[in-house]
C-alpha cells in the first residue's frame, strides 16, 4: 500500500475516532472569559469533512522542457542590465556578473506572464533550484512595474514584493517553499499578470532553477479534516477553523449570562458557494449561503435564551464535496464581569523616541496627550528598547527574549522559534480575545507575530503618515464585531516614520507651506545626488553628498525637525482621541494601557558632526534607543508616578502577565515591572542589555552588536567572526560617560582601558549566555523546506 493511500485512510478515519472519544464530556465554559471555539478541537465531535480525492492541480513549469514565456527583467534603475537569461541542461539559469552590480549588491530577475490569475487562489511557491557563486536569496515578485514608483521603492521592478528564501549555494539541488498569498507593503487586490523572481547576491553568482510550482490553497488544507490557520481576506488576517463541505464540528458549551456567537464566513472558491449553519442543541439559530471569497462575512447567532444551561453547539456546512469552508474566530462570549480580568492595550508608536516628546522635556508641544496620560499612570523616564529597529525590537518585547536567543536576522520573514511564545498567544490561550493592528509588518506575519491572533490588520490604504487613525478604525470594527471581554490589542503605527506628509489637524504646525515645499527640493536634490529617483531619506548621508546636492545640512535637519515633530504631534493627537472614545465606552477603569515605542530614530543626530572618528553609532545613543514607557490602569495604578532607573522593554511581556494574574514561563529574560506599578516589594534595578544579530552579507559570518547601560557607563561591543567586518567598523568596544556625554560623542575606550577591558568581559560573557539559552530555541530554515514540508507535498502530489 502506498504512502498517499495509508495517508488518505488515516484521514478518512480521523473523524469516526474523534467522534467516538469520552461519553458525555465536561462541558466548556465562557463564564468567565470568551470561549474561543477553534481552541478546543480536541474535545469537539467532527462529522464528515473529508478531505477531497481530487485536489486542483498546480500551476507548474518544469525546466527540463521548453519554457519560452520566461523571460529577463528589464531594470528601472538607469545604466543598470538584465541579468543573462538562458534555459539549458534541464535548467532555466540566471547569471549575476559585474555588469549586474547596482551599489554593493548584484541583482537581476526573470518573470512569466500570467492570465490574469485570482492570487487568493494560490497558498505556496515551491521552487527546486541550485545557486553558486555569490548568490544569496531569492525573492518572489508580482505584477510589472511599468514605470519608475515612488520613494523607497523606485527602482524595484514589481508592484508588490512578496516572500524570499536564503539560498543554500553549495551547487546541489534544494526546494524552497515559499508564501503565494502575502506581499511587504501594502494589500494586493489586482490579479495575477506577471510572476517573477529576483536574485539577490554579494558577488558574481548563479541561479539554475529546475522547477516552479503554484500551489492551490487547497493544499493547504490536506491533510487534516479539520484544523486552525491564519487566512487573510481584504488585508485582514483571521485566526480560523476550517472543515470540508459536507460536515459538523461540535462542543458541549455552557452558554454564559447575555451569550452570543460571533465569528466570521469564508470560502475558497466563487463558483462553489457554502451553505453555514449554527445549531444550538436542536434549534437552528443561524444559516446563510455564501460565496464571497475575498471578504470575510461577519457574522452573529444569539444563545442567549440557553443562558447557564449546557448546550451542544454544531458547526454545520453543506456545499460541493471536499470544499473548504472557513469559521474565523468563532467565539463564544457573555456579559463582562464586573470584577473580570483587565482588558491590555499596547499602543506602540513605531520610532516613537523619548527624545522628541514633549512628555519627556523635549522643547516643542509635541505630546500633550501623552503627558496628561502620564499624569494618570506611572512614566518611566529611562526606559529603552532592546534594539534599534522594528523586528528585533518588537519581537524581544513580545517574547521576553533578546533578539539574539531568537536567532538575529538573516531574512525579512525570519520566523519565531516556535517554543517562543509570544504575549498575544500566552493571552489567547487564557481566553483574550487578541488583535494587532499595524501598518509595519516586521510587527506582524513576517515575524510570525500572527500567533494567537483572532484579528491581525498589517497594512493600511492611506499614507502612513497618517497610519493611526485608519488602524483605530480597524480596533472599533473588531470591538463591534467581537465585543467580548477581556481583549488584548496591539497597536503599532507609523505615523512617525518617514516620510512624514503633512497631515490635519496639525500640518503646519511646525514647518509652513514654504517651509515644507523647501524640505521636499532637499530630499529630491539628495535623492539625484545619490543616484536615486524622487525624494531620497538622508538622515546618515556624508557630508560629501550634501556638498553634491549643494544643501546646507543645518537647514535639511532643520527640515527633518519639523517634519518629525510634526508627525509625532499627529500620533499624539490620535492617541488622544483614542483614550476618550475608550472612556466613552464604560471599559477605561479596567483597561491596562501601555504607550511605548520599539525605537527611536535618527532626527537628533543630525545636529552633530562628532561621528567622523567611528562608522559605528552606539545603539545606547538616546536617539535610537530610549523609547516612552508609560503605563495606565486606573483601577490599581496610582497616578502621577514617575521612575528614574533604567529599564528595558523586554521586561513588558512579564509585567503584562504579572498585572493580568497569568503564570510566566520561566525562561523569559525580562523581570516585571509590577511590583514598581503596584508599590509592592519585588524589583531590583539590573542593567539594560540591547543587542543585534545580524549576518554579514558579504560571508555569512554571525555579525554581533551587544551593549549595555550600567549606571554611569553605556559600553557597545562588536562580535564579528568576520575579518572583513572588523577591519571596516573601527574599535571592537565603544565606551561612554553617561553622566557628562548623554549623547555618546566621544568614545573612551582608548582613556580608560580598565574599564573597557571590564565590560568587554561583561559583554563576551553576556554574549555567551544569550547563544546558550538560544539553543533551547531552535528556529526553521526559512525559506528552505524541511523533510517534513517534502513528504507534505509529495503525498498530495505536487511534487
Amino acid at each position: 500500500m502506498s504512502v498517499s493511500t495509508v495517508r488518505r485512510l488515516v484521514i478518512a478515519l480521523l473523524p469516526l475516532l474523534w467522534a467516538c472519544g469520552g461519553s458525555d464530556p465536561a462541558p466548556l465554559s465562557a463564564d468567565k472569559a470568551p470561549l474561543h471555539l477553534e481552541e478546543h478541537l480536541k474535545a469537539a465531535r467532527i462529522e464528515g469533512s473529508q478531505v477531497p480525492r481530487d485536489l486542483p492541480d498546480a500551476a507548474a513549469w518544469d525546466f527540463g522542457k521548453p519554457q519560452p514565456g520566461w523571460r529577463a527583467v528589464i531594470p528601472l534603475l538607469p545604466g543598470a542590465v538584465p541579468a543573462a537569461v538562458q534555459q539549458a541542461e534541464g535548467a532555466l539559469r540566471v547569471e549575476l556578473s559585474e555588469a549586474n552590480r547596482q551599489r554593493r549588491s548584484f541583482r537581476g530577475g526573470i518573470y512569466v506572464d500570467l492570465p490574469d490569475w485570482n492570487r487568493e487562489d494560490w497558498a505556496f511557491l515551491l521552487v527546486r533550484a541550485r545557486s553558486s557563486g555569490g548568490a544569496r536569496n531569492l525573492n518572489v515578485g508580482f505584477n510589472l512595474r511599468r514605470q519608475h514608483g515612488d520613494l523607497m521603492f523606485e527602482y524595484e521592478p514589481f508592484l508588490y514584493r512578496g516572500d524570499s528564501a536564503t539560498l543554500i549555494s553549495d551547487g546541489a539541488a534544494h526546494d524552497y517553499l515559499l508564501r503565494a498569498d502575502w506581499v511587504d507593503f501594502g494589500s494586493m487586490e489586482e490579479p495575477l499578470r506577471q510572476l517573477g523572481f529576483m536574485l539577490n547576491a554579494n558577488a558574481p553568482g548563479r541561479l539554475e532553477i529546475l522547477s516552479v510550482s503554484l500551489v492551490p490553497k487547497e493544499a493547504r488544507y490536506a491533510e487534516l479534516p479539520a484544523g486552525v490557520v491564519t487566512e487573510p481576506r481584504d488585508a485582514l488576517y483571521r485566526r480560523s477553523l476550517y472543515t470540508h463541505t459536507p460536515g459538523k464540528v461540535s462542543w458541549r458549551v455552557k452558554v454564559p449570562k447575555d451569550g452570543r456567537l460571533d465569528f466570521g464566513l469564508g470560502v475558497l472558491r466563487q463558483d462553489a458557494p457554502v451553505s453555514f449553519r449554527v445549531v444550538a442543541g436542536d434549534e437552528e439559530v443561524f444559516k446563510e449561503s455564501y460565496a464571497r471569497k475575498g471578504t470575510w462575512g461577519q457574522r452573529s447567532a444569539d444563545l442567549s435564551r440557553w443562558a447557564g444551561k449546557a448546550v451542544d453547539l454544531t458547526l454545520e456546512t453543506a456545499g460541493k464535496a471536499g470544499s473548504v469552508a472557513l469559521w474565523s474566530a468563532p467565539t463564544v462570549s457573555g456579559a463582562p464581569l464586573a470584577s473580570g480580568p483587565p482588558n491590555v492595550l499596547l499602543y506602540v508608536i513605531d520610532a516613537g523616541g523619548a527624545e522628541y516628546m514633549s512628555a519627556y522635556g523635549y522643547n516643542r508641544r509635541t505630546t500633550p496627550n501623552l503627558e496628561r496620560l502620564a499624569a494618570e499612570g506611572a512614566l518611566f523616564e529611562r526606559a529603552y528598547s532592546n534594539s534599534s529597529w522594528s523586528k528585533p525590537s518588537t519581537t524581544s518585547f513580545m517574547t521576553g527574549l533578546h533578539h539574539t536567543v531568537l536567532g538575529g536576522f538573516k531574512l525579512p520573514n525570519d520566523p519565531l522559534p516556535d517554543r517562543a511564545a509570544t504575549m498575544a498567544q500566552l493571552l489567547h490561550g487564557a481566553g483574550y480575545q487578541t488583535g494587532v493592528f499595524t501598518s509595519n509588518s516586521w510587527c506582524g506575519s513576517m515575524s510570525s507575530l500572527d500567533r494567537g491572533v483572532d484579528n491581525l490588520i498589517e497594512s493600511i490604504s492611506g499614507p502612513n503618515s497618517a497610519s493611526s487613525g485608519e488602524l483605530q478604525r480597524a480596533f472599533w470594527r473588531w470591538r463591534e464585531a467581537f465585543p467580548g471581554r477581556p481583549w488584548w490589542a496591539h497597536f503599532q503605527v507609523t505615523d512617525v516614520h518617514w516620510p512624514w506628509e503633512p497631515v490635519p489637524p496639525v500640518a503646519g504646525t511646525f514647518l509652513s507651506p514654504a517651509e515644507r515645499a523647501a524640505f521636499n527640493d532637499m530630499e529630491r536634490r539628495l535623492g539625484d545626488a545619490t543616484g536615486s529617483m524622487g525624494r531620497s531619506w538622508g538622515l546618515r548621508a556624508a557630508t560629501a553628498t550634501f556638498e553634491k546636492a549643494g544643501i546646507d545640512r543645518k537647514a535639511y535637519f532643520d527640515g527633518v525637525r519639523g517634519a518629525f515633530d510634526e508627525a509625532m504631534a499627529y500620533s499624539d493627537h490620535q492617541l488622544g482621541l483614542f483614550v476618550d472614545r475608550l472612556k466613552a465606552t464604560g471599559e477605561w477603569e479596567n483597561t491596562i494601557l501601555i504607550v511605548t515605542a520599539d525605537h527611536g530614530d535618527w532626527p537628533g543626530l543630525g545636529y552633530f558632526d562628532a561621528w567622523a572618528p567611528f562608522e559605528r553609532v552606539a545603539y545606547l545613543n538616546p536617539y535610537l534607543t530610549r523609547v516612552p514607557l508609560v503605563v495606565v490602569w486606573p483601577a490599581k495604578i496610582k497616578p502621577g508616578q514617575r521612575f528614574r532607573g533604567p529599564v528595558s522593554l523586554i521586561d513588558l511581556l512579564p509585567t503584562v502577565l504579572d498585572l493580568a494574574g497569568r503564570p510566566k514561563p520561566d525562561y523569559l529574560q525580562g523581570h516585571s515591572l509590577a511590583p514598581l506599578l503596584l508599590g509592592r516589594p519585588g524589583w531590583e534595578p539590573r542593567p539594560v542589555v540591547i543587542d543585534e544579530l545580524t549576518y554579514s552579507p558579504m560571508t555569512g559570518d554571525p555579525n554581533e552588536i551587544v551593549e549595555i547601560v550600567d549606571g554611569r557607563w553605556g559600553a557597545s561591543l562588536r562580535i564579528s567572526t568576520s575579518k572583513e567586518e572588523m577591519e571596516e567598523e573601527g574599535p571592537r568596544l565603544l565606551l561612554y560617560d553617561l553622566w557628562n556625554d548623554p549623547y555618546c560623542l566621544k568614545s573612551l575606550h582608548a582613556e580608560k582601558p580598565e574599564l573597557a577591558k571590564k565590560y568587554t568581559g561583561i559583554l563576551e560573557r553576556t554574549f555567551r549566555e544569550h547563544q546558550a539559552l538560544a539553543k533551547k530555541f531552535p528556529r526553521g530554515k526559512g525559506g528552505a523546506m524541511d523533510s517534513e514540508q517534502l513528504k507534505t507535498l509529495q503525498s498530495l502530489g505536487y511534487i
